[in-house]
């Protein structure tokens, strides 16, 4: 008599793979998405590249090189420019940053700040008990930032690896492409998988750029606006800010958390203007910015958006936050492509001609 039928057998040798793929990957999760910025690091360069193919007559691996060589001489004049205030500005902020410490530690804040404002005393003494009675938090709030800061600098060498990787996506991505498709049985089929593949193409490589262009926008607009404001450590806090906008939702809060704390701990005198000036860019930035560069590509409603971040910030932190979208996007062209395939063949044709 048998234990197992060939049934109960093929299950248990597909759920003994399934395990073992899952703990494959949670084992080379930093390889894995270093693979994944690689891709999206190419589909970045991707359209300046099929550019100089088309207009300049260039082959593709002279295209790619000259991508990669304007790149690099972009970012080294941004850096030739901006880092020696950027660098000045961080070390004074580095080696203020103890002193501000100590200050929100003992609630001496409270007097300096509410001193320079014309606060009551009862008042700066209210806050200064908030804040000792609240110590233990504060102090684990920020030692957990700069835990996971510190610890993200640490393993940022891998950063290194990505425009390295993204050399063999370019150079080989349509042969790998195209192979893929090939692989698969039945004409429908294939139709189906290329029509899947060209809009997630051209989704994420949509989605990589708007939001790299909206990430750059913000980071000029509020290092302007704070060295206009005279806030201190502008040329440092501009450009974190605007970085972060490259995290969907979140990004933009930790931001703004991040400028209003800075220009507290700093006794900043012109604080609400600054907090008014974010509402109406974060404003700007979503209502007319975001809908003109990123258009409707995702087809996304923003409560599905907003499930995902939260859902991806739960399952892994920051880069899941920035996974997140993409993945939900993803997630609708493969539901609407098997949807197409479980019609009749001449509906199939035509949703797939109708949505190209």
């Amino acid at each position: 008599m048998k234990i197992f039928d060939d049934r109960a057998a093929r299950v248990l040798l597909t759920s003994v793979l399934f395990g073992l793929g899952l703990l494959f990957l949670w084992m080379a999760w930093r390889t894995i998405i270093a693979f994944i910025f690689a891709i999206f690091f190419a589909y970045l360069l991707e359209a300046p590249i099929c550019a100089m193919q088309r207009r300049l007559r260039l082959s593709r691996g002279i295209s790619i090189a000259a991508a990669y060589v304007a790149l690099f001489l972009l970012i080294g004049a941004l850096l030739a420019l901006a880092a020696p205030r950027v660098m000045r500005d961080t070390a004074t902020f580095v080696h203020q940053l103890p002193s501000l410490t100590e200050n929100l530690k003992s609630g001496q804040i409270a007097y300096q700040v509410g001193g320079q404002r014309g606060w009551s005393v009862e008042t700066q003494q209210r806050l200064q008990s908030f804040i000792v009675s609240h110590r233990d938090e504060i102090i684990g709030i920020s030692s957990g930032f700069l835990s996971r800061a510190a610890v993200l600098a640490k393993n940022s060498w891998w950063l290194l690896l990505i425009p390295i990787l993204a050399v063999f996506f370019l150079k080989d991505g349509p042969t790998m492409g195209r192979d893929l498709i090939e692989s698969v049985r039945g004409a429908r089929n294939r139709r189906a998988v290329s029509f899947a593949a060209s809009e997630m193409s051209e989704m994420l490589g949509h989605y990589i750029r708007a939001q790299l262009l909206l990430a750059v926008l913000a980071m000029f607009v509020l290092t302007l606006a704070l060295w206009i404001f005279r806030m201190p450590y502008a040329f440092v806090l501009g450009p974190a800010a605007g970085a972060l906008e490259f995290i969907p939702v979140v990004g933009p809060i930790i931001g703004g958390a991040l400028v209003l704390g800075v220009g507290f701990l700093a006794n900043y005198t012109h604080l609400l203007w600054v907090l008014l000036f974010l509402l109406l860019w974060r404003g700007t930035q979503d209502y007319v910015n975001s809908p003109k560069i990123m258009g409707g590509k995702l087809e996304m409603h923003p409560l599905a958006v907003l499930f995902g971040v939260l859902a991806g910030a739960e399952v892994a932190g920051v880069i899941g936050v920035f996974l997140s979208v993409p993945v939900l996007a993803a997630l609708r062209i493969l539901w609407r492509t098997w949807r197409m395939l479980k019609s009749s063949p001449d509906e199939a044709a035509a949703d797939i001609v109708r949505v190209a």
